[in-house]
C-alpha cells in the first residue's frame, strides 16, 4: 500500500511500461544519444558515485541559498564534480564493460582534481602574476584542457570535440592562412593562460550559467519529476485532445509542450513521452514513420518552449545583459506558433486519413485530474509567479520552486492517505485497536523512508542530468574563448555578408545553413553558444537587434535535432516507431516547417518578440500567424475540409505566409486566400453526393 501512495507512476511512461522491445530501443538510443552509454553500475561502486552526486546537489543548493563563490572558484568546483563523474559512469570505448569502474578511469579522475585542484589553491598566485605563467601552469593547463576534450568525447560525442579542435587548430596555426581569416600569432602559452585560467575561455559564462542557474533549474525538474509530473502532462493531453480526430497524436504534441518546459534535451523527451504516444500513433492507425516524425517534432519544439528553452533561455539573457524575464517573453510566441504548425499537421493527417479519437470514456476528464493531481500544479505555477513577480535572483527561484514541488509531492501523498482512509482499506484497518496503531505506525514509517528515497533520488538525478549540459558548456567555452582571442567571429560574419553582397535575406538564408550545420549532433546549450558565437554576428552586422538575432541561430541550431542526416531526435522517434530513420526525419522537417520560416519573420517583423509593441500590436499578429500556421499545415498535407488541388495547396501556402508575416496589407491578401479556399471547398462538399463525401 505504501509503494502505491508514494511511488508515482514512472513519468518517462505515464505509468505504462515499454513494450517488450524495449531493450532494443534502448540499445538503439545509446546510438542516438551519448549520455545514454554511462555504467550500469551496483554494489559499492554505485553507493560511491551516488554521494558523490549527492555532494555535488549539496554544494549547489548551499552556495544557492548563501551565495556563490568567487566566479573562477564557482566554476571551477562545479567543473571538478562533474569531470569526476563523467570518467566514474561513462566508459572511454564501447567495448568496455559497463558493469563495474575502470581503474585506469581513476588517473583520469586524479588527473582532473589534480588540475582543478590546481587552480583553486593557487587562484591568487595565478591572478597576481597577471598572465604571467610558469611552466608548471602551462602543463596543468593543457593537461585540464585535454581531459575537459577527453570527457566530452565520452558523454557528448565527436562532432562537438571536432568542432572544438577544428577552433582550436585555428588559434595555433590560422596566422598562416590566407585574406581576412589570418590572425596574429598565438602561442600555446597565450591560449593555454586565456582559455584555463581567465574566464574568457573554459571557466567562461557559459559555465558560469550552467554552475549557478542551470544546475538549480535541473534540481527543480528533478523533484518536479518525482511528484509524478509526467504521467500529469499525459493525463493532461488526453483531456484536452485525446477524444479528438487523430487523439495521440495531438496527445503527443501538447505533452511534449509541457515536457519541454522544464525539460533539457529533444531526444531525452521523445523518449520520455514517445515510449507512450508512439505506440498508440501506430495502433490508431498512423504510419510508424509518421508517429515517429510527430514526437521527434513537438519534443524538439520542447527545447524553444519558455522558460528553461533547453538552458539557453539563461545563457541568452547572460550573453545579451537583458533580463531573464525579456527573453521568456520574446520566445514565448514563436514557441507557441511552432505547435499549432505541428498541431495543425497532425489534425488535417488525421481527417486525410480518417482517424478517429480515443472514446471518451477511456480517458480522465479534466476536472477529474485537477481533483486528482491538481497540487501537482502547485510548483509550475509557483515557479512562473517567482519567475514573474518576485525580485529574488534565479538561483533563488529555483530553490524555493524546489520547495514547493517537495511541498507538494506530501501533499499529494497525504490526500492519497485520506482517500485510502476513507474508503477503509489503510494497513490493519480490519485489526484491533492496538493491532490497527502498529500497523498504522509501520506504515508511516515506511511512507517516510520512501518519501526520503525519493528525495535522495531526486537530488542524485539532478547531479547525473547536469553532466551532458556542463561539460559542453566548458567546452563551448573553448569555441568562444578562440573567438573572442582571434577575432574570428568578425571575420566569419564579414564573410557572410560579403558572399550575399549585403542583402539581408541572403545574409540570412547563408546564416541559418551554418547554423544548421554547427547545430547537428550537438546539444541545446551548447548549440546555442556556438550558433551565437559563429552565425549571429553576421545579422548583427546588417542592422539586427540582438536578440531577433540570437533566436534566429537558436531555431536553427535547433531545428538540426530534425534535419537529415544527423537527425538525433528523429532517429529516437524512428527507433521506438521502429520506422526509417530518413523517411522519419523528413516528416518531422516537413511538419516543423513553421520552425524554418518564424525566424525570418521575427527577424523581419520583431512585433512577434512583443518588442515594443501595443496590445492590439500583439493580438494582430497572434491571430493572423494562428491562421496562417494552420493553413500551412493544410497546405502541406494536402487537405482542409476535402482533399487539396495542387492549386489549392499553392494558394493556401501562400495565403499561411502572407498572415505569418505581420503587417496589415498581408494579413488581409491571407485572410482573403484562406476564405476563398475555404468557401470554395464548402461548396464542393455541397455539391457532392453524401455517399462520396470524406
Amino acid at each position: 500500500m505504501s509503494k502505491q501512495l508514494l511511488s508515482p507512476p514512472n513519468p518517462d511512461v505515464s505509468g505504462e511500461p515499454l513494450d517488450r522491445d524495449g531493450e532494443e530501443i534502448r540499445k538503439v538510443l545509446e546510438k542516438v544519444d551519448k549520455e545514454s552509454t554511462h555504467r550500469l553500475l551496483s554494489g559499492w561502486q554505485k553507493i560511491l558515485i551516488s554521494l558523490i552526486a549527492l555532494a555535488f546537489s549539496c554544494f549547489h543548493i548551499y552556495t544557492a541559498f548563501f551565495g556563490v563563490l568567487d566566479a573562477h572558484l564557482q566554476r571551477a568546483v562545479h567543473l571538478a564534480f562533474v569531470l569526476t563523474l563523467v570518467y566514474l559512469l561513462f566508459p572511454a570505448g564501447k567495448g568496455m564493460r559497463r558493469d563495474r569502474l575502470n581503474p585506469f578511469d581513476l588517473l583520469f579522475v586524479a588527473a582532473s582534481l589534480y588540475c582543478l585542484g590546481y587552480l583553486l589553491f593557487n587562484y591568487r598566485a595565478i591572478v597576481t602574476r597577471a598572465g604571467v605563467l610558469t611552466s608548471t601552469d602551462v602543463v596543468v593547463g593543457a593537461m585540464g584542457i585535454v581531459l575537459l576534450f577527453e570527457a566530452a568525447r565520452r558523454i557528448i560525442g565527436l562532432p562537438m570535440v571536432i568542432i572544438a579542435a577544428v577552433f582550436l587548430l585555428y588559434a595555433l596555426f590560422g596566422r598562416n592562412l590566407p585574406g581576412v581569416f589570418a590572425h596574429r600569432n598565438v602561442s600555446i602559452r597565450q591560449l593555454v593562460d586565456h582559455l584555463f585560467f581567465t574566464t574568457e575561455g573554459v571557466f567562461g559564462i557559459p559555465l558560469g550559467v550552467s554552475s549557478t542557474f542551470v544546475f538549480m533549474f535541473l534540481l527543480f525538474a528533478a523533484f518536479i519529476e518525482i511528484t509524478g509530473v509526467g504521467k500529469l502532462f499525459i493525463d493532461l493531453g488526453n483531456a484536452i485532445a485525446g477524444w479528438a480526430s487523430g487523439g495521440p497524436a495531438k496527445v503527443a504534441v501538447i505533452t511534449s509542450a509541457f515536457e519541454g518546459m522544464v525539460e533539457g534535451s529533444s531526444v531525452s523527451n521523445v523518449v520520455g513521452s514517445g515510449s507512450f504516444t508512439i505506440p498508440m500513433m501506430k495502433k490508431l492507425g498512423y504510419k510508424p514513420e509518421f508517429a515517429g516524425a510527430v514526437e521527434a517534432a513537438a519534443s524538439t519544439g520542447g527545447q524553444l518552449m519558455p522558460p528553461i528553452m533547453g538552458a539557453a533561455a539563461f545563457l541568452m539573457a547572460e550573453f545579451l545583459n537583458v533580463p531573464y524575464s525579456q527573453v521568456v517573453k520574446a520566445a514565448a510566441i514563436p514557441a507557441v506558433l511552432y505547435f499549432i504548425g505541428i498541431f495543425a499537421g497532425v489534425h488535417f493527417e488525421a481527417k486525410k486519413l480518417g482517424l478517429r479519437g480515443m472514446p471518451r470514456k477511456q480517458l480522465i476528464s479534466f476536472w477529474q485530474i485537477l481533483k486528482t493531481e491538481g497540487v501537482l500544479f502547485i510548483p509550475l505555477v509557483g515557479i512562473i509567479v517567482l519567475l514573474v513577480a518576485s525580485g529574488y535572483s534565479l538561483m533563488r527561484i529555483a530553490l524555493y520552486a524546489s520547495g514547493l514541488a517537495i511541498a507538494a509531492a506530501l501533499l499529494q501523498f497525504l490526500l492519497r492517505l485520506g482517500r485510502v482512509a476513507a474508503t477503509g482499506q489503510l494497513p490493519g484497518a480490519e485489526q484491533p485497536a492496538v493491532g490497527r496503531l502498529a500497523a498504522t505506525g509501520s506504515f508511516l514509517a515506511g511512507s517516510a523512508w520512501s518519501g526520503a528515497r525519493h528525495f535522495y533520488e531526486a537530488l542524485v538525478k539532478a547531479a547525473r542530468s547536469a553532466l551532458g549540459v556542463a561539460t559542453a558548456c566548458a567546452l563551448a567555452g573553448v569555441i568562444v574563448g578562440v573567438v573572442t582571442r582571434t577575432g574570428l567571429g568578425l571575420k566569419l560574419a564579414s564573410a557572410l555578408v560579403d558572399l550575399s553582397g549585403g542583402n539581408l535575406l541572403l545574409t540570412m538564408f547563408f546564416t541559418m545553413l551554418t547554423s544548421i550545420i554547427l547545430g547537428m549532433g550537438v546539444p541545446t546549450t551548447a548549440n546555442y553558444i556556438i550558433t551565437s558565437t559563429i552565425a549571429a554576428p553576421a545579422l548583427l552586422t546588417l542592422g539586427v537587434a540582438a536578440l531577433p538575432a540570437h533566436l534566429f541561430v537558436f531555431y536553427f541550431g535547433i531545428i538540426a535535432d530534425l534535419t537529415p542526416p544527423v537527425a538525433l531526435a528523429a532517429y529516437a522517434g524512428a527507433a521506438i516507431a521502429r520506422a526509417n530513420p530518413m523517411k522519419t526525419g523528413v516528416i518531422a522537417t516537413r511538419l516543423a516547417i513553421g520552425a524554418f520560416i518564424l525566424p525570418y519573420i521575427f527577424v523581419l517583423s520583431p512585433q512577434l518578440l512583443l518588442i515594443e509593441v501595443t496590445f492590439l500590436g500583439v493580438l494582430q499578429p497572434i491571430v493572423t500567424s494562428i491562421v496562417g500556421m494552420s493553413a500551412l499545415g493544410a497546405a502541406l498535407t494536402g487537405y482542409l475540409l476535402r482533399p487539396l488541388s495542387p492549386l489549392e495547396r499553392i494558394i493556401l501556402a501562400a495565403a499561411g505566409l502572407c498572415l505569418v508575416d505581420p503587417g496589415w496589407i498581408t494579413d488581409l491578401v491571407g485572410l482573403a486566400a484562406v476564405a476563398a479556399v475555404v468557401v470554395y471547398q464548402v461548396v464542393r462538399l455541397r455539391t457532392q453526393p453524401e455517399s462520396a463525401r470524406p
